[in-house]
């Protein structure tokens, strides 16, 4: 079996359906499976689908997305697994020229795509820089967006990269992450501490520090129907995940490299951006 395709359902089943359809027609030349883990909280929006490729572990209580990646990576029988977001829509040759491309880069770790949202505009989430304090400060600060040709600054976002050339970044989005299944038994699985948001950031951190690359490659592309998986990207709660993932990383990775000072700012800055952005939200509503 070439890639295991896993697909967290909550409450997301005319979506996940979507999904699934969108990689079943697309796909051609390689062997998959795709394995759906349902945590649906309510019963209309548990999945069911008949086709033989298809795996469903329904009734999984929902322990955050990391820990029902992990239950299908338990079952899965790929060379490659693939973490997919249900709200993802696959283009023709999608995951076969995915599939292709790390078959030709072994020193791969971790593959995200080029991913367009639904006006097709560009989706920045899919290449990453890591959080580090600098890198933070400057995107609380937004300061990438005031100052876009400055390299320097843009250490989060790499928007410097140009989103048609593939590039070794730091992460790649959790809506699609190609992995070899020989890097996840080295490095291990999703952090499940983190219920949601960061625990993406996290792997790539940890697949770069067993010495692999995370690449961002734009031969292939998919729309990403942002926000519509799990919660709402304006509710208060996805807003604190978002920023007590950052605050997390940092505390996991850089805060014992620095001082307190450089500690006590970088959590004030994410601080206010969390309270501006809530308010901000609040007011869009």
């Amino acid at each position: 079996m070439d890639l295991s395709i896993i697909i967290v359902n909550y409450n997301t089943r005319l979506l996940t359906m979507q999904t699934v359809n969108s990689v079943i027609k697309t796909t051609r030349g390689i062997e998959y499976e795709i394995i759906v883990v349902d945590n649906s909280s309510k019963v209309s929006e548990y999945f069911e689908m008949e086709d033989k490729r298809v795996k469903i572990l329904s009734h999984v209580e929902n322990k955050g997305f990391g820990h029902a990646c992990n239950i299908g990576v338990n079952i899965a029988i790929g060379r490659y697994i693939l973490f997919l977001n249900s709200d993802t829509i696959m283009e023709e040759g999608t995951l076969t020229g995915a599939v292709e491309y790390m078959d030709r880069h072994s020193d791969i770790g971790c593959l995200g795509i080029k991913t367009l949202l639904k006006d097709g505009s560009f989706d920045h989430g899919c290449k990453r820089g890591f959080p580090t304090p600098f890198n933070s400060l400057c995107y609380v600060l937004k300061l990438d967006k005031l100052f876009p040709k400055v390299k320097k600054f843009g250490g989060y976002t790499l928007n410097y990269l140009s989103q048609d050339e593939t590039n070794e970044v730091d992460s790649v989005s959790g809506a699609f992450m190609l992995i070899p299944k020989r890097v996840l038994g080295k490095v291990g699985l999703f952090d499940e501490s983190i219920f949601m948001y960061g625990e993406d950031i996290d792997l790539c951190y940890r697949i770069k520090q067993a010495g692999y690359k995370v690449v961002y490659y734009a031969g292939v592309k998919m729309t990403h129907l942002k926000g519509q998986s799990g919660l709402h990207t304006k509710s208060p709660v996805v807003i604190k995940h978002f920023h007590d993932g950052i605050k997390r990383f940092y505390d996991m990775y850089y805060k014992n490299k620095h001082n307190f000072v450089v500690t006590f700012l970088m959590h004030t800055a994410i601080n206010v951006r969390y309270v501006m952005t809530l308010a901000i939200s609040k007011i869009r509503r």
